[in-house]
């Protein structure tokens, strides 16, 4: 559906909704959800975004005005992770977080393709995905951990070494009784658009806003993404990562306390298959965590 009147208008010049206007595509839509869900059948929504669906109706020959390219759109199955469930409530509360669950898709997808790319898509990238994507789910396990009680939001971005495209991403986590809960898509997101920075051997930072609503102000730690591992940074390097980020236009958290990172799991020392002329094909100085470089012996984390 499409969840934004601009997105709206953009769909609507093919015809796809007739004369209705957006207020009244939303009326209209609501009924039929609930009269779907009325009838015990589980109904999935997926964003209707106009340049997507435009460039899905020309690579695969729909009319973007037919019924038939919506349906294949709808059910595509590169759609990534679980189907966003319509459980019967009200559009007005549920278009904000369709939104933001189809802008983590995007995110999942584009660090899926980035990652993939990083590690090689064959027999000998398999190794190496395994080891980056352990190491990230040891560094996401710790940072939860050592986030403490309340509200948190990780920040991330990065970029590969050679003019890679920079990768961003953000979720919310809630910490109680040591317990993290948040384990949504934006999570799912954040934990693959790292790997994909790691796995690249890109620089970057990743950023843990502590809980604003904390007695003495909103503490914030940070870590540097370089050559497939994370550092602590400094309070000075907080500082600066988070006056970078005001000059990319994001405010500034009002009472902020830049403090160190802790540390955090090195990469696991994976050795990669060896074929019988030499090192792996496609290992470099910036080989991804766990996997052997021409200047390492034995495959161990990177220096």
């Amino acid at each position: 559906m499409a969840v934004r009147a601009a997105d709206f208008a953009g769909l609507a010049r093919h015809g796809l909704f007739g004369a209705l206007a957006f207020r009244e595509y939303l009326r209209r839509t609501e009924s039929q959800l609930r009269a779907l869900r009325a009838e015990g059948l589980e109904v999935h929504l997926r964003v209707l975004d106009p340049p997507d669906f435009e460039d899905y109706c020309e690579a695969f020959g729909f009319d973007p005005a037919g019924a038939a390219g919506r349906v294949a759109y709808a059910a595509d199955p590169e759609l990534a992770g679980e189907p966003f469930v319509y459980a019967g409530e009200r559009l007005t509360d549920l278009l904000p977080v369709l939104l933001d669950d189809h802008r983590a898709r995007v995110r999942i997808t584009v660090a899926g393709d980035a990652l993939v790319a990083a590690v090689g898509d064959g027999p000998l990238g398999r190794p190496r995905l395994v080891a980056v994507m352990t190491y990230v789910a040891a560094v996401w396990l710790t940072l939860t951990d050592g986030a403490g009680e309340g509200r948190h939001l990780f920040t991330l971005r990065c970029h590969g070494p050679e003019h890679g495209e920079e990768l961003t991403a953000a979720a919310d986590v809630r910490v109680a009784d040591g317990r993290p809960l948040g384990a949504g898509r934006d999570v799912e997101a954040f934990c693959v658009t790292l790997a994909a920075g790691a796995a690249a051997g890109g620089a970057g930072a990743l950023l843990l806003h502590g809980d604003p609503d904390a007695p003495g102000g909103q503490v914030i730690r940070g870590w540097a993404l370089a050559r497939g591992r994370l550092r602590p940074m400094t309070a000075q390097e907080v500082f600066d990562a988070l006056a970078d980020d005001v000059g990319r236009g994001l405010p500034h958290p009002p009472g902020a306390v830049p403090l160190p990172g802790f540390a955090l799991p090195d990469p696991p020392p994976v050795r990669s298959p060896r074929s019988d002329r030499g090192p792996a094909s496609g290992a470099s100085d910036h080989a991804p965590p766990g996997v052997d470089g021409p200047d390492r012996d034995g495959g161990g984390p990177p220096a």
